[in-house]
C-alpha cells in the first residue's frame, strides 16, 4: 500500500537528498511543497495544507540554518523562525493523525565542552555554543516537542542528530553558509581569478566532523523505517534522539588541505587568528545507530569532490549557488 510521505523543506540539502532517496521506492507518493506555497511559519497555513492532504509519515527537515556569521547576525530569526516552524508541522501531523514523524536536529545542541565523541546523553549537560545558541535552543525544544507529543499522545516521532552535513543542493552563499560550501566557493572562485592567498578563519586548530547528505538521507530513512520496537530497545522516553555521523574528524586545517586537492587551487593558505574557532572539537558517537546496522558510503574526500562536482555544474550553467 502507497504511503504518502510529506518532505518538509525538500529544496534544502537534506530535503531533496530525502526526496531522491524515498523516490526509489514506488510504493512512496512524496509530497512537497516549496516555500511559496507553504509558509511553515505561518500556522494557518500548515492547519491548511494537513487538512487537505492524507500524509502518513513527515519528514521534518526545514529549518533556517546558516554558519557562525549568519547565526551571531540573525538569531532572533534563528530561534523564531525554528521554533515556529516545529511547532506548527509537529501538532498539525499530529492533530490530522499522522502516526509517524522524524524531526532533523543539528549537533549544535550539545554542550561547548562536551566529552567527545559526543553520546547522546550529553545533551543539557552544559553551557552551549554562544555563537549558534538561539537556533541550538530551537532544535532542543524540537526534540523535546517531539517527545513530549509520544509521551502524551501515544505517537511515534523520532529525532535524529546529524553532525556537519554537506553536498549537493548546499547553501554556497559566501557570508552565510557553512564551512564546506563557503571554502569550496572561495577556492573555486580564487583559482578562476588567479588569486594569491586564501584568509581562513580561526586557527585551523577545531576538529569537526562532516557527513555526505546522502549518508545522511539513508540514515534518516533507515531510522524511520525501524520497528518501534527496535527504536525504544536503544532511546529513553525522554532521551529519544539518536546521533548520524561518520565516526570519523578532522581539524579545519586537513579539511583546507583536502579541498586544496579537490578544487585544485595552486595560491597560499593564511590563517586569521583574531576570527572565532567556534567550539573546539565536535564528534558524534554513532554508536547506537551502527549497531542498527548503517553505516556511511562516502569518504571525505569522495564526499567533497561530489560536491565540487556538482557546484561546478551548477555555477557553470549559471543557476544560483
Amino acid at each position: 500500500m502507497a504511503k504518502r510521505i510529506f518532505v518538509a523543506g525538500h529544496n534544502g540539502m537534506v530535503g531533496s537528498a530525502l526526496v531522491r532517496q524515498l523516490a526509489i521506492d514506488p510504493s512512496n507518493e512524496i509530497v512537497t511543497r516549496s516555500r511559496a506555497e507553504l509558509d511553515l511559519c505561518n500556522q494557518q497555513s500548515v492547519v491548511d495544507f494537513f487538512a487537505g492532504e492524507q500524509i502518513d509519515e513527515v519528514y521534518l527537515g526545514a529549518a533556517k540554518v546558516g554558519g557562525i556569521h549568519a547565526n551571531d547576525t540573525y538569531p532572533a530569526e534563528f530561534i523564531r523562525d525554528n521554533l515556529m516552524m516545529e511547532c506548527n508541522v509537529v501538532h498539525e501531523a499530529w492533530k490530522h493523525g499522522v502516526k509517524k514523524l522524524l524531526f532533523l536536529g543539528s549537533s549544535c545542541i550539545y554542550p561547548r565542552l562536551a566529552t567527545q565523541p559526543i553520546k547522546e546523553t550529553e545533551l543539557m549537560q552544559g553551557a552551549l555554543e554562544p555563537t549558534n545558541e538561539p537556533y541550538a535552543l530551537a532544535k532542543i525544544a524540537g526534540i523535546k516537542l517531539c517527545e513530549s507529543y509520544n509521551r502524551q499522545y501515544g505517537v511515534d516521532y523520532r529525532s535524529v542528530m546529524p553532525t556537519n552535513l554537506y553536498g549537493p543542493h548546499d547553501n554556497y552563499h559566501p557570508q552565510n553558509s557553512h564551512v564546506i560550501p563557503a571554502l569550496l566557493r572561495r577556492f573555486h572562485e580564487a583559482k578562476l581569478s588567479g588569486a594569491d592567498t586564501i584568509t581562513i578563519w580561526g586557527t585551523g586548530k577545531a576538529q569537526r566532523e562532516f557527513l555526505h547528505v546522502d549518508d545522511m538521507a539513508s540514515a534518516c530513512i533507515h531510522v524511520m523505517n525501524l520497528s518501534l520496537a527496535q527504536y525504544q530497545k536503544i532511546t529513553d522516553p525522554r532521551l529519544s534522539h539518536i546521533n548520524v555521523g561518520s565516526g570519523v574528524d578532522c581539524s579545519i586545517a586537513e579539511l583546507v588541505s583536502t579541498l586544496v586537492e579537490v578544487t585544485g587551487f595552486e595560491g597560499k593558505i593564511e590563517y586569521d587568528s583574531s576570527k572565532p574557532d567556534g567550539a573546539p572539537r565536535k564528534l558524534m558517537d554513532n554508536s547506537k545507530l551502527k549497531s542498527l546496522g548503517w553505516a556511511p558510503q562516502y569518504t571525505l574526500r569522495e564526499g567533497l569532490q561530489d560536491a565540487y562536482r556538482w557546484y561546478v555544474d551548477k555555477a557553470d550553467k549559471g543557476g544560483q549557488v
